[in-house]
């Protein structure tokens, strides 16, 4: 094998080692989803990831209308992190943080956001339900429109089933 080739097939398993991990990820936010769920909260989870991909920091769950899961755990990492620091760490969500949330992220300086389902998946689960008027803009859109260069990883369609199985009665 050629020293091309080698190179290639390094970079091609830290990939997909990277891939594995944020879908490990996903599935730990979706555990937190199903415990805010048990509370009677919205099955939302989210999870922040230190700058070494593995060590979680904070998972946080639903709390209610205002106090989205993504939003609450941004507030609690900011009062406990430099904003130096968030900008190395990731936040998984089981969902397309919704603009409220892509906001709080934003200002809290939280430098990569990874979502297994997106919001137009969420409004095509909760149609036109009291309980979540959904804002059909995606995050990407949000950040796009300010100064930061957030990284944004998502949908990640292999777990997306698992991850709406919450919320198919939920919204009924």
């Amino acid at each position: 094998m050629d020293e091309k080739n080698e190179k290639e097939e390094i970079k091609s398993d830290v990939i997909d080692r990277r891939h594995d991990q944020m879908i490990d990820h996903l599935y730990r936010a979706n555990q937190v989803a199903k415990r805010a769920l048990q509370f009677g909260h919205h099955p939302f989870g989210c999870i922040l990831v230190a700058p070494d991909n593995q060590t979680v920091l904070i998972e946080q769950g639903n709390i209610d209308t205002v106090n989205h899961a993504e939003s609450t755990l941004a507030r609690i990492a900011y009062t406990n992190f430099s904003p130096e620091y968030l900008w190395e760490c990731t936040i998984y969500t089981t969902f397309e943080p919704c603009v409220m949330c892509t906001g709080t992220l934003y200002w809290t300086n939280i430098g990569h956001v990874v979502y297994g389902a997106t919001e137009k998946r969420l409004l095509e689960l909760t149609g036109n339900n009291k309980k979540n008027p959904t804002l059909d803009i995606p995050c990407r859109y949000v950040f796009d429109h300010g100064q930061k260069n957030v990284k944004v990883s998502g949908p990640f369609p292999e777990i997306e089933d698992e991850l709406i199985e919450l919320h198919k009665e939920f919204w009924k």
